[in-house]
């Protein structure tokens, strides 16, 4: 900005110079005068128009000084290798590019208070746009959104606010990754699904839903729908353990399940215990699992994950707030983020660059699946309530806990 600056200042001079220069010496011929003052014009238009840049850059540095990001964990931290991670690394990526104060804080535990309290220990200490990854904090949001009115909150994965002028929220439509995941499964070869979900909460469901929608839908293009069956259950918690392991041992060495959907936080580890030792396979969730589940357990081992564009709807928000001060124009609003595009790279949800593409689910087939679910060629139903009517088997056994 300095050196920009620096330019409009001598581009000024310059044109001075040659104004002072013209009126001391005698008319000069007329070519000569039209060239000056031709060069003169193109001399104040670079000052005006570095000038500009110049008023434009402060304000956007003024604009971006106003604000400072926070975020809050909800029961997990920024290692979780899934939602909080994610939502942590896109922060610091934007407010290191933007020289924007960034914090992270963790609630003591899982519950609403200690939530509410990192919240408002946030403000405090002077962060002024707080973002929230998770359906938890609902409640954290119905309490300080209202009372921290010039505070702007950022919510991903909850609706529950509607309507609060200071709060932005997003949601994705989780059962059209969950969809593509159980289509790429089935078309890669994969006849033995497993579903292993978190707690059985909407957007989770969603995933598993559409997962096996997606199974079912690449099986009767392929004509095997029955030879295709898909385990289905809850963990009833977003970590794995002991009990949950077993179930997994069971599915893989007993049942044959050659693949399984981790889908919720940290859950995923009791199945890649055991598929690292029986040559099975893991779909990751989220956020492209590949690096860390591979890293972890095995080269190869994560076949492809289920996708929703966190990084992205954190960016579009912070630049939209912090950046351009246009947060007026989210707040109050609840998005249900999904397909806006046949290019695969714009939309908010969808497989991962890792996928393990192959003969007989390419890169170009995943285009042509997401371009004809953007067409509408494609429908997959959102509805919680049910399974879906399939033709493939699916073994619904509930809740491990």
């Amino acid at each position: 900005m300095k050196k920009k600056l620096l330019s409009a200042l001598l581009a000024t001079a310059m044109v001075a110079s040659l104004l002072v220069g013209c009126g001391s010496k005698e008319a000069a011929p007329a070519a000569e005068a039209t060239e000056t003052e031709e060069v003169a014009e193109e001399t104040e238009e670079v000052a005006e128009e570095a000038t500009e840049e110049v008023a434009e850059e402060t304000t956007e540095e003024a604009t971006a000084s106003e604000y400072a990001v926070a975020m809050i964990t909800d029961s997990g931290d920024i290692t979780d290798q899934s939602f909080n991670q994610a939502t942590y690394e896109a922060c610091v990526a934007f407010c290191e590019a933007n020289g924007i104060d960034f914090n992270y804080y963790k609630p003591t535990d899982d519950s609403d208070e200690a939530r509410i309290a990192s919240t408002e220990q946030a403000i405090a200490e002077g962060y002024n746009v707080i973002v929230m990854p998770g359906y938890l904090f609902a409640t954290t949001v119905a309490e300080c959104a209202p009372t921290y009115e010039d505070v702007k909150f950022i919510v991903l994965d909850d609706s529950s606010a509607e309507g609060m002028a200071n709060v932005y929220e997003a949601t994705y439509q989780e059962e059209l990754p969950g969809y593509m995941a159980g289509y790429a499964a089935v078309k890669l070869g994969y006849k033995h699904l497993g579903f292993l979900g978190g707690m059985s909460v909407p957007a989770v469901i969603r995933y598993g839903y559409g997962y096996v929608q997606g199974a079912n839908a690449a099986a009767e293009e392929l004509g095997i729908t029955d030879q295709v069956t898909v385990e289905y259950v809850y963990g009833g918690q977003f970590f794995g353990d002991a009990d949950i392991t077993a179930v997994m041992d069971t599915w893989y060495n007993e049942k044959g399940v050659e693949v399984v959907f981790g889908c919720g936080g940290g859950v995923y580890t009791s199945a890649a215990e055991i598929a690292q030792n029986c040559g099975g396979k893991i779909i990751g969730v989220d956020v492209d699992q590949a690096a860390t589940i591979d890293g972890l357990y095995g080269e190869g081992i994560t076949v492809t994950s289920a996708m929703k564009g966190l990084a992205a709807t954190v960016n579009t928000l912070l630049t939209e707030t912090v950046l351009n001060d246009n947060f007026a124009a989210y707040g109050g609003k609840v998005e249900n983020l999904g397909i806006i595009s046949d290019n695969v790279e714009e939309n908010y949800v969808g497989l991962a660059p890792s996928t393990q593409w192959s003969d007989g689910f390419t890169e170009d087939d995943y285009k042509a699946l997401v371009a004809d679910m953007n067409a509408g060629k494609i429908t997959v139903d959102n509805n919680t309530e049910a399974m879906p009517a399939v033709s493939i088997t699916v073994n619904d056994f509930g809740s491990i806990k």
